[in-house]
């Protein structure tokens, strides 16, 4: 039984391969984001320029060899921490985005599957989610509970845990959405039927059989949630409500480039453009995804 599970398994990352494959913009998304990516962890061994360094006689330089990305008012080499910024950025995308998953699915495959009170119950308060304007919202936690949760964890990792939870716990509501619609779909079928027939619980007609089916919705979705929470972040960050200036998000170096737009633009270009390649790279493998597994494509 295993056998065909990893069997059939293999054939659909084999079948949605060849119809990513047919994607080009979904190929130049991953290879702009292996781009990204690589550069984000292997240049830092080579290009050994400290990002921290300040040397106020070097400020706000243009590009140049020694400094290809320029530096910024403080004379910070601006490629060191365009790449430090993008580990940051990228590790929040994708912590928030599992947070988001998490909430969604559990919220969506609870109210698809039991029906009734309960799923009223859920799509009300996911109806309430989504009436809340996000980013006031999200301003205000940051700003009443940062102070907090930075003595209770340091500068650091407090803002850290804080933009995360905040990002991913309101950024749930379309995945419950799509998983609620699906587990509906799923559970009058044959299969399930069968399964519940043989005295499977509750929990085992969720995890076994029903939300492996749900997978390539959740995928698509986890995608596409990485993009918007480096879009969060950064606003967050460029209002000056993320991380301490002493940390290197690409939102906080465009906050600190706002005052040197035309005396330096290149200090707002190239974090701005990391923002804009990673999150348009993952948009458009989300998108690809998307196609390639829906099994009506063909």
């Amino acid at each position: 039984m295993l056998k065909i599970s990893t069997k059939a398994s293999t054939n659909l990352i084999e079948k949605v391969w060849r119809r990513l494959k047919r994607d080009r913009p979904a190929l130049i998304g991953i290879f702009v984001l292996l781009i990204i990516i690589s550069a984000i962890i292997f240049v830092p061994i080579i290009y050994t320029t400290p990002a921290d360094k300040i040397d106020f006689s070097q400020s706000a330089i243009p590009p140049s060899w020694e400094h290809p990305f320029g530096t910024n008012a403080l004379g910070q080499d601006q490629l060191a921490r365009v790449l430090q910024g993008g580990r940051i950025s990228l590790t929040v995308g994708i912590t928030a985005m599992l947070v988001a998953i998490f909430l969604g699915t559990l919220i969506g495959a609870v109210a698809g599957f039991y029906g009734g009170l309960i799923d009223n119950l859920l799509m009300r308060l996911t109806d309430l989610f989504l009436a809340l304007p996000q980013l006031p919202l999200l301003l205000l936690i940051v700003y009443l509970f940062r102070d907090t949760i930075r003595a209770i964890a340091g500068p650091e990792l407090g803002i850290f845990i804080l933009v995360v939870l905040v990002i991913g716990g309101l950024n749930w509501m379309s995945v419950a959405r799509l998983v609620r619609g699906n587990f509906l779909k799923l559970k009058g079928m044959e299969f399930v039927s069968a399964a519940k027939a043989l005295g499977a619980s509750p929990l085992r007609l969720i995890l076994i059989h029903i939300l492996p089916n749900v997978f390539s919705v959740i995928i698509v979705a986890a995608t596409l949630a990485v993009g918007n929470a480096i879009i969060t972040e950064s606003t967050l960050s460029f209002l000056g409500l993320g991380f301490p200036p002493d940390v290197p998000t690409w939102g906080r170096m465009l906050f600190d480039a706002q005052d040197y737009i035309t005396s330096a633009p290149h200090m707002a270009l190239f974090p701005g453009l990391a923002i804009f390649l990673t999150v348009l790279s993952i948009n458009y493998i989300g998108d690809g995804l998307r196609d390639a597994l829906d099994p009506k494509t063909k």
